[in-house]
């Protein structure tokens, strides 16, 4: 997965615009009041080469007992427990308060690396303000201007310093990660009781990520697999509206672990927003999921009805039609393996390879049943295409303009793709090069 990087600090530092900066976008509230940023919003960010996950948090007030800041306390801690490295935040023009000697009290207790950022270093006179700041005993203090982007190369070099070497591909016999993701009382926990109570073979269990996740490994056809259960997680609290603190963040980094997500579906609420956003983060990092309708039992039949759910789920999750659905009944038993049989298969299509031979006689095939498309009397060329990697199988083609390669004409070769080489269950990805574009 990729590294967690937690901004966590008091309230009024500067963390949102500091980390609107690192993703060049505005995704967090910037406001002069304490408190504005109550949820933690995350984004992908890169720095000379290296990705990883920036997370933003409200500000952090250790002792608070007001309710709006100790719920933004808990979730810091959730953001702290999962970061790979921690960036925090401190104020050059006010200066070393209290709460920082509280906050870096708790972040030494993290044991986990802490970067000192030293914001509003807007200039020099703000900047002799760092030395004051060695009295947190976190360690070295980075001046940093957020308002002008002032200092953000050491600061990332640091940060990135720490991150673990890239892991190598998995090896054969490497365990499958799946995560098994959904609303409250959808069934998340009798699923993993239904499947483990069958098929555990190795009964042990490794602390997960969070604090309340269990990784199980367990074999399934003689397969090593390991389940991501972050059955009973979310806990759900009401301050201006409802807002989940610790699901989105949970349900990110266990699809950033996973090679396969299971979406537990309550059939009988249908499907709602949350499902989409948890499905939607799989789609996006380009992993395969399964849809499983659960306590199917509850439901009322007649011959039409698992058409009609299945309809109204597609046209909801319009962008995942690759995605097989099942119903079960976790209670039951019903149907229980038949999600790790898909399980199987979807992993199965996800690490396939095509030769290149193979490969581009399917794109020849492809551009003589539907034309590429023209523009101003040119048209779509596709010289040649390989396959550069797998989870998700991702294609390379090589074409005389990106800019005639329309996303439409994309989709069709995908459908294509899927056909031909049976990739009906996973995302694919394909990537169009202009000539003299770096592949």
């Amino acid at each position: 997965m990729k590294p967690i990087v937690a901004i966590v600090g008091r309230p009024n530092v500067g963390k949102s615009l500091l980390f609107n900066q690192i993703i060049n976008k505005r995704l967090s509230i910037v406001h002069d009041s304490p408190g504005v940023t109550r949820d933690r919003i995350y984004a992908d960010a890169e720095w000379l080469g290296k990705e990883f996950t920036l997370v933003d948090t409200g500000g952090l007030e250790p002792f608070t007992k007001e309710l709006i800041p100790a719920l933004m306390r808990q979730q810091t801690e959730v953001a702290i427990d999962m970061a790979t490295v921690i960036i925090f935040v401190v104020d050059a023009q006010t200066g070393m308060l209290a709460s920082d000697l509280q906050v870096a009290d708790m972040l030494r207790k993290s044991k986990k690396p802490v970067i000192l950022c030293v914001n509003k270093s807007d200039n020099e006179e703000h900047e002799i303000a760092q030395y004051e700041f060695y009295n947190l005993d976190i360690g070295e203090p980075y001046p940093v201007s957020a308002l002008h982007k002032r200092g953000f190369g050491e600061l990332l070099d640091a940060v990135t310093d720490y991150f673990p070497d890239e892991t190598e591909e998995k090896g054969e016999n490497a365990p499958v990660h799946v995560a098994v993701l959904g609303r409250p009382n959808a069934g998340k926990s009798s699923f993993v009781n239904a499947l483990l109570g069958d098929e555990r073979v190795l009964v042990s269990e490794i602390a997960g990520t969070t604090r309340d996740a269990v990784d199980t490994p367990f074999e399934f056809n003689g397969k090593p697999y390991v389940l991501i259960d972050t059955a009973g997680l979310v806990r759900k609290r009401s301050v201006d509206t409802d807002i989940d603190y610790y699901s989105t963040l949970r349900s990110m980094a266990a699809v950033e672990r996973a090679d396969i997500g299971i979406i537990m579906i309550d059939a009988d609420r249908g499907v709602a927003e949350q499902d989409a956003k948890i499905t939607g983060m799989f789609h996006d990092a380009g992993k395969p999921c399964v849809l499983v309708l659960n306590k199917w039992d509850l439901i009322d039949k007649d011959t039409h009805t698992i058409e009609e759910y299945k309809k109204t789920l597609y046209d909801t999750l319009s962008f995942v039609q690759y995605a097989p659905c099942i119903t079960i009944s976790a209670k039951t038993g019903q149907r229980v393996k038949q999600v790790m049989q898909l399980v199987e298969e979807i992993y199965e299509q996800s690490t396939k390879r095509i030769t290149t031979g193979v490969l581009n006689d399917a794109l020849r095939q492809a551009t003589i049943l539907t034309e590429p498309p023209s523009k101003n009397g040119r048209q779509l060329k596709i010289y040649f295409g390989t396959q550069v990697s797998v989870q998700p199988p991702t294609f390379v083609l090589s074409v005389n303009s990106t800019e005639l390669f329309h996303f439409s004409y994309e989709r069709y070769l995908i459908n294509h793709l899927r056909r031909t080489f049976g990739f009906d269950m996973v995302p694919i990805k394909i990537i169009a090069k202009g000539k003299g574009e770096e592949q």
